[in-house]
């Protein structure tokens, strides 16, 4: 149907007198009568906005507020999803193909408006639709409340590879929680991270579909006991202290030019009995609502601080929560078409997207053993065949361990369950490797101590027929270093997945005029091949293409100056550097590194006001976590850095620090496209992938970075030369690190470092409270736990060749030019074909619509 230009009749049912009537005109013109639902055309577009304006929202053009036609809009465009997705689910079933179950604790989707239209090709005939009755497309995108369901990297590369696994047409599925309220909004108040509420539910998601018939039932504490089952064997029940019931929301998730439309399946917690009527009526109002407030919390909000007991209880039932709600859903789903779950580890693969569902492993352990009757060898053999596990992080405080006694007080089923596993693995590994106790204490689920632990690392490891990193270097670091003594059991079962991002969103979305420049040289192709960017290598020297990159490039940097203008009152010069570093903020990532650098500047341009500097524009944009006091007190020092340096005149238009408060997917979306440095700096072997750094690269920003994560991948991919490398390696830091780190000793011998901390350390940032950044102060001096004293002057140094090549302007253009052509390797496409191939074992399903349903695919 896409390659017709057909007549449209806006009408709900066709006639056969007008077949008649155009089947002999000459040329033929063949008429289409489209269901309001379903049909693509601009006359049936308007027809269905309108109705759902008037049916849905309860209004009327002449009163409609923004956001009722912001619902309108989004309610026609899922109208047109639900059919394609209807018949994916029933192809699933009818094929009874193998699938994937991608369990997160964070899905951040970003907003779903502007990239359903591109998926679903409904961008220019809705454009078009809403133009003729008088409204702007882009006045209505704003309007849609932005789902904050991550913290950064790990939610937006899962959302990555819903948006590939639908594009490549893999039967799959995401589950996570739908949190009440998701991450934080960010203000920065005084310079300070102020947190506020992320109320993202207030006005309504129109692009969720509760589904209360698939609710399901999850317990919490109480004890076990043995009792005799039928067939006279002793079994184990569990008998809970509360039950919460797991109210299910799905989120269709479309595949770029694909009639395949997969399911987000969020988990809401609610009380399976909501209100004591007998406690209200005795006059204890609070206790009667109790059962409600308990189960409403555990999807209240996305990672409560667990710096308290309370807390840490809190993120163990969340965990809990979500994974069982959806390990019992995948079992329904398999159950629909089989009779027993003799065969379903050939027909499920789950991925545990890093540890936060390791308890999957036990879960499904209980549900085979305890609710099905299958043996325990039966049942683990099952389990290893269908998990898989993803590790994302080297930081061993992100390997979440538990307290045996929490363990035991809210599942104390699983913990008998991990006791099991534990002592069954152990005996495998003492008969492999005798005598090494050690080697036993290091790879037991439980961590001796003064406080027992349960290692849940340990649990995803044992439990999971496949391990996998993120990066070359991360998997490496994981097969030597974190998982070794698990390695060397099973070197079979780890491999290298590197991340990867989606083009459809981090190009043709938020990049629209470099999309267009592209597609005009090497056709549309490279949206769902990446690979084809490589074509751009024979259009770096072109000058009338690389001036409209140019062109193109720096109007983009304008419209990210004109936000800056509107949102921190800050007026920047779109012709100077912008040398951007936007993440979540840990110290391991070295925001501070980059902050020590500013000052630098700032001090050379203080002692000598009249020398040349090429003028930069520093653009941060981070959340620190609300219980990290250090991450908190170095946004404020950025902040304070930005005061100071914006509004002395002897720095006037050579340098200007920006901190974008609330860095979210929609602000990613307007920054990276106008960056020119992507600063991706943390110390080398602790960042374990990173995919901002990706994101830049296919925007045309060049890379200043370390030989960590993907960056070791990047910097192979794009050519050393395209690349400005600083820092130490891995085996530097060890070496430095087994000689004895003293950090103090480069603050001695290095003038410009000891000249910035003392700077700091004086109150010229703090109005001279000299207390204010001690705390950061002596972390550098006296640990420096991330080695930014080690790298400094290297730092220095490459941004000083920074600096030069971005002054050589055709220099500069080919380098962002080559960097966008030699980056298709990180298509999230690719990963996740390789994770279909070498871990899922899944295969692509073809979704087949009728006409009026899907316009077909294109390559």
């Amino acid at each position: 149907m896409s390659d017709l230009t057909p007549r449209e009749i806006s009408t709900t049912s066709q006639t056969q007198e007008a077949k008649e009537l155009f089947a002999h005109r000459n040329p033929p013109t063949r008429i289409v009568v489209e269901d309001d639902r379903t049909g693509m055309s601009v006359e049936t577009l308007k027809s269905a906005f309108l109705d759902n304006l008037a049916y849905l929202q309860g209004a009327d053009l002449s009163f409609a507020t923004r956001h009722d036609l912001y619902m309108a809009l989004s309610y026609t465009v899922r109208d047109r999803l639900i059919h394609r997705w209807i018949k994916t689910i029933k192809t699933y079933q009818a094929q009874d193909v193998k699938q994937v179950f991608y369990l997160s604790a964070e899905f951040l989707m970003g907003r779903q408006l502007q990239n359903n239209l591109l998926n679903t090709s409904l961008w220019k005939p809705s454009k078009e639709a809403l133009k003729e009755i008088g409204i702007e497309l882009r006045d209505l995108l704003g309007e849609e409340a932005e789902p904050g369901l991550g913290n950064g990297g790990l939610g937006r590369l899962a959302a990555c590879f819903l948006d590939s696994m639908a594009t490549l047409q893999i039967p799959a599925h995401g589950y996570g929680i739908r949190y009440e309220f998701g991450i934080f909004q960010q203000a920065i108040q005084n310079g300070w991270q102020v947190e506020r509420p992320d109320e993202w539910l207030t006005l309504g998601n129109p692009w969720e579909i509760h589904r209360p018939e698939h609710s399901v039932e999850v317990q919490f504490g109480g004890h076990t006991e043995q009792y005799i089952a039928e067939n006279g064997e002793t079994r184990t029940r569990w008998v809970p202290l509360r039950t919460v019931i797991g109210a299910p929301y799905d989120t269709m998730v479309p595949g770029y030019n694909t009639c395949t439309v997969n399911t987000l399946r969020l988990w809401r917690a609610r009380a399976s009995k909501e209100f004591d009527f007998h406690v209200f009526n005795a006059g204890d109002y609070t206790r009667a609502v109790e059962e409600k407030t308990f189960s409403e919390n555990i999807s209240k909000v996305l990672y409560p601080n667990d710096h308290t007991p309370q807390g840490r209880e809190l993120r163990l039932r969340q965990q809990y929560f979500f994974v069982s709600c959806s390990i019992q859903d995948i079992l329904r789903i398999y159950l629909h078409n089989h009779d027993n779950l003799d065969n379903f580890h050939l027909k499920t693969a789950i991925q545990l997207n890093d540890t936060h569902p390791s308890i999957g492993v036990a879960e499904l352990m209980r549900l085979l053993v305890d609710r099905f009757g299958y043996s325990w060898d039966e049942a683990w053999d099952k389990t290893v065949a269908t998990m898989g596990y993803t590790n994302h992080t080297l930081l061993p405080e992100a390997l979440e361990k538990w307290p045996v006694h929490m363990f035991e007080k809210i599942l104390p089923r699983h913990l008998e369950i991990i006791y099991k596993i534990n002592d069954r693995f152990l005996k495998k590994v003492a008969e492999k490797f005798p005598g090494e106790a050690d080697r036993l204490a290091r790879m037991s689920l439980i961590e001796e101590g003064t406080e027992k632990q349960v290692r849940m690392a340990n649990l995803a490891t044992i439990g999971s027929h496949a391990i996998n990193g993120v990066a070359a270097l991360h998997t490496r670091l994981v097969k030597e270093e974190l998982l070794r003594d698990f390695a060397e059991l099973w070197p079979e079962r780890f491999s290298n997945k590197t991340n990867g991002v989606t083009p459809r969103r981090w190009m043709m979305l938020c990049n629209p005029k470099l999309t267009y420049l592209i597609t005009e040289k090497i056709g549309k192709g490279w949206l769902k091949d990446l690979s084809r960017l490589r074509q751009l290598e024979n259009w770096a020297k072109d000058r009338n293409f690389r001036e409209t990159w140019d062109t193109f490039k720096t109007e983009n940097k304008q419209d990210l100056a004109d936000y800056i203008r509107n949102s921190n009152g800050i007026a920047i010069d779109a012709s100077s550097l912008f040398d951007v570093q936007v993440k979540r903020l840990h110290e391991y990532k070295r925001q501070l590194l980059n902050v020590l650098y500013v000052i630098t500047l700032f001090n050379r341009l203080k002692a000598n006001p009249k020398q040349s500097m090429l003028p930069r524009t520093f653009i941060f944009g981070a959340k620190a976590a609300p219980g990290y006091h250090m991450a908190k007190l170095i946004i404020k020092l950025i902040n304070s850095v930005a005061e100071v340096v914006n509004n002395d005149p002897d720095v006037s238009g050579r340098i200007k620090v920006v901190f974008l408060s609330n860095f979210c997917v929609s602000l990613g979306e307007m920054v990276y496209p106008a960056a020119d440095l992507s600063e991706q700096i943390s110390m080398a072997g602790k960042e374990a992938s990173g995919t901002g750094n990706m994101k830049f690269a296919l925007n045309g920003a060049l890379t200043i970075g370390t030989l960590d994560g993907a960056n070791v991948e990047i910097r192979e991919a794009v050519g050393a030369e395209n690349f400005f490398l600083f820092g130490n390696t891995v085996e530097d830091i060890n070496k430095i690190r087994s000689a004895g780190y003293l950090s103090m000793e480069y603050y001695r011998s290095n003038v410009e470092l000891k000249a910035v901390i003392d700077a700091i350390a004086s109150g010229i940032f703090s109005n001279g409270d000299a207390e204010l950044f001690k705390p950061i102060v002596d972390s550098l001096l006296y640990q420096d736990q991330y080695m930014l004293f080690a790298d400094y002057q290297s730092y220095l140094d490459m941004q000083e060749q920074v600096s030069r090549t971005y002054q050589d302007r055709d220099r500069w253009i080919e380098m962002s030019i080559l960097n966008v052509a030699r980056m298709g390797y990180f298509s999230s496409d690719r990963t996740i074909a390789e994770y279909s191939q070498e871990i899922w074992g899944v295969h692509p399903v073809d979704i087949v619509l009728d006409e009026k349903g899907c316009h077909g695919r294109s390559s």
